[in-house]
């Protein structure tokens, strides 16, 4: 099974004028954020929009990101959903399209009780030999996988990692990497001696937060808190009404456009005022643009 760790974007996808994905961009950015600090990509999650694009725009996104990258980078797949006979059926054909892992999210506005979200990803685990990470987003779904049920979903074969955006219960569970939900979380899950985050930063900052990975990895801990402590107030403007902020930063760097799909809509003067300052913060001269 693909090692799940270090700095993974979860990856913006990038639209034409006309409102079609727009793939060369996609293939751009991909190789862009793996030449700058990633060492892997959430391709389709919920930072990708993932809600309004269809399968057919999912899977075909995957393929084109696959043949940009080759088979030596991690490449994880967002498919989950609230329906689990969906969430499978979109796993089984992420599989063929190349992916190393999924990223299925707890079923949102049903809420399933307990046992109902252990049949989800057992439904899901039965339908593929690859490995599969949980996504747990409480502030998105309304329903919390606490720390207990997290460590009976990892007796589920291929079940090997949570995405955690629950930030208080970020702590070790047994049979599983936990990888941080958020940027803010990312330096805390690594001294808790978890193997890396799926983040938004690293589209902006990437090789500051591999660097954060690698001062860990050697030891040094106090440099990749200095690092981090520099980097929090880019991650509070871009946490706000991801990915809309992330968008514009990645804009304004002259890298992709800011374009995205109702009910996401692109920031407002405000929004990239607050985007542009945290950039220029970072030492970025291109945030001077539009």
């Amino acid at each position: 099974m693909a090692r799940i760790e270090g700095v993974i974007t979860a990856m913006v996808t990038p639209f034409a004028e006309d409102g079609s994905v727009d793939e060369a961009a996609a293939r751009g950015l991909a190789r862009h954020l793996i030449e700058h600090g990633s060492h892997g990509l959430v391709i389709a999650g919920t930072t990708g929009e993932s809600p309004t694009l269809s399968d057919d725009e999912k899977l075909s996104l995957l393929r084109a990101v696959r043949d940009e990258l080759g088979d030596d980078v991690l490449l994880i797949a967002g498919t989950g959903s609230n329906d689990t006979r969906h969430s499978a059926e979109l796993s089984a054909a992420a599989a063929e399209a190349g992916v190393d892992a999924v990223l299925v999210v707890t079923p949102y506005y049903n809420k399933p009780n307990p046992a109902g979200i252990i049949a989800h990803y057992e439904a899901v685990a039965e339908a593929i030999s690859l490995p599969i990470v949980l996504y747990n987003i409480p502030s998105r779904v309304a329903v919390n996988l606490p720390p207990e049920l997290l460590a009976e979903l990892a007796r589920i074969e291929n079940v090997v990692a949570v995405k955690q955006a629950n930030d208080e219960e970020l702590q070790p569970i047994e049979g599983l990497s936990v990888l941080a939900g958020n940027d803010g979380t990312f330096l805390r899950a690594l001294e808790l001696g978890e193997s890396g985050g799926v983040l938004v930063a690293s589209h902006l900052v990437g090789p500051q937060m591999r660097e954060i990975y690698d001062a860990v990895e050697a030891g040094d801990l106090d440099r990749a808190r200095e690092i981090d402590e520099r980097l929090r107030p880019l991650y509070q403007v871009l946490g706000v009404t991801n990915p809309i902020p992330v968008k514009a930063g990645l804009e304004m760097l002259g890298i992709c456009s800011a374009r995205a799909r109702l009910p996401i809509v692109e920031a407002d003067e405000e929004q990239r005022t607050a985007v542009r300052k945290a950039l220029e913060a970072q030492g970025l001269p291109a945030a001077s643009r539009a």
